[in-house]
């Protein structure tokens, strides 16, 4: 008996002599090998991929943070937030609402509030877009606990001053259709709420001062209840106009009705006379005409008009004839 060497191939473990010579047991370790790359190149090219997208969105979202430390275009982001706001809320621009609508103050001064919301009854609800967001900023970007504590205090003061002078404007004033009050909206919950952790008294500080401070979820609640309350005026207002006028057309139907009795009155006297008048024909002057054309010898026969028999149909219906 052939004694086998000692040292074998992993192929040649389980297969017979005649397998050993084949060829496809020696490819397997090729084709594996082959595999291998292949997925190390596609895993290399999508983690390329997600850097080169991470860097992108790191450097559009410092971008975007250096832009708004601009205060006007602040100013421009918080508008166009408030105008997506509300018109999520289903309202539509110059009729349920109206933007930089401008007034004057007792001393003249130009007040222009980002926004007037018409309500139901002739009523105005003033709302101002405020966007403290410098110190925020300044807080989120350092690591030092200390810097970030201040930072954040910093900006509940600046919020509690746009209260401030917010109030000052005393916009229901100037405008004698609203209330007491003026809406200040705030463009994102996360700026109120980190507020709110540093100053947990700015609301009621805000009420004090004739203010109500308002995030994007809170301004949609109110807006939508408005929207609801501007519907169920016009349809009051519907409701009642369709009363009008539908007293206003019983009104007429019934002169109508008084004219056309009038008018069958008149057809029926006038029905009367001309009978009277065909009878007074035919029994007196076409009498009188026959014996005339027989004594000129005449031959045409002299034709008798007909009496009208129809009478007109009098009104009977109680609303045309009280």
């Amino acid at each position: 008996m052939r004694n086998w060497p000692s040292a074998r191939r992993p192929c040649d473990r389980w297969s017979s002599p005649s397998q050993r010579r084949s060829p496809r047991c020696s490819a397997r370790p090729v084709r594996r090998t082959v595999r291998g790359q292949r997925a190390r190149r596609r895993l290399t090219e999508q983690v390329r991929q997600m850097l080169e997208a991470s860097a992108q969105l790191d450097k559009r979202t410092s971008d975007f943070i250096n832009t708004l430390r601009r205060s006007d275009v602040r100013g421009n982001w918080g508008e166009v937030q408030l105008r997506r706001v509300v018109e999520l809320a289903g309202m539509l621009p110059h009729v349920d609402f109206t933007e930089q609508d401008s007034v004057r103050d007792a001393d003249g001064n130009v007040l222009r509030p980002d926004m007037t919301v018409h309500l139901a009854g002739g009523r105005t609800v003033v709302v101002d877009s405020k966007v403290a967001l410098a110190a925020l900023l300044e807080a989120f970007e350092t690591d030092d606990e200390a810097v970030r504590a201040e930072r954040l205090a910093a900006h509940a003061r600046h919020v509690k001053k746009h209260v401030d002078d917010l109030a000052g404007k005393r916009y229901w004033d100037q405008f004698d259709a609203a209330p007491e009050f003026v809406v200040m909206f705030v463009p994102s919950e996360a700026f109120y709420q980190a507020a709110l952790e540093q100053d947990a008294n700015l609301q009621e500080y805000a009420y004090g001062k004739r203010v109500f401070i308002a995030s994007p979820t809170t301004l949609v609640a109110m807006l939508r209840t408005v929207a609801h309350a501007w519907r169920e005026d016009a349809l009051a207002k519907n409701a009642q106009q369709v009363l009008v006028a539908g007293k206003e057309l019983h009104s007429r139907l019934s002169v109508l009705g008084e004219h056309l009795a009038k008018v069958g009155r008149s057809l029926e006297g006038a029905t009367k006379a001309y009978n009277a008048t065909v009878a007074s024909l035919e029994s007196r002057v076409l009498v009188s005409a026959r014996r005339f054309g027989q004594m000129q010898q005449i031959e045409a026969e002299l034709e008798s008009p007909a009496q009208v028999s129809a009478e007109p149909r009098m009104i009977a219906a109680p609303e045309l004839t009280d």
